[in-house]
């Protein structure tokens, strides 16, 4: 992290996000923290320090579709998506983000690249679908 200018408000983000390791959130909610918390830190700043984790490696950003904020999620210095084949996965019902390492995924990419000459970033891609949490609520409902 060469030339990295640490403020109190970068070591206080960093700090929060460290207590939320494995989940994912948008500025508005870091904002929101830090706002009731009585700490004063703006929108831009907490931006600009987000874009900063991520190029450095701590914190990962998702995007999940041009409608939604962008998902932030500190990985500190490992990260769970190291392997070559991690898939996320969105629930449509909760809104949780799950980390899928699945190799058959791998045939996929692989069949893209050979035959239809396209490269898939797992990074970047998306499956939608309902979590085992909220099937099970639904089945529970459904009395099954």
């Amino acid at each position: 992290m060469k030339g990295q200018y640490k403020t109190k408000q970068r070591e206080e983000l960093l700090s929060y996000l460290q207590t939320l390791s494995g989940k994912q959130i948008t500025v508005n909610h870091v904002c929101d923290y830090f706002k009731a918390q009585g700490k004063k830190i703006g929108t831009t700043t907490v931006y600009r320090q987000l874009e900063r984790m991520v190029d450095e490696g701590v914190v990962n950003k998702y995007i999940v579709d041009s409608n939604s904020p962008a998902w932030f999620e500190y990985i500190g210095e490992q990260s769970h998506c190291v392997q070559p084949v991690c898939f996320h996965c969105k629930c449509e019902k909760c809104g949780r983000l799950i980390h899928l390492h699945c190799n058959e995924l791998a045939g996929i990419q692989k069949h893209m690249l050979e035959h239809h000459s396209f490269q898939i970033n797992p990074m970047r891609t998306v499956f939608y679908g309902i979590c085992d949490v909220c099937r099970e609520n639904w089945n529970v409902k459904q009395g099954k």
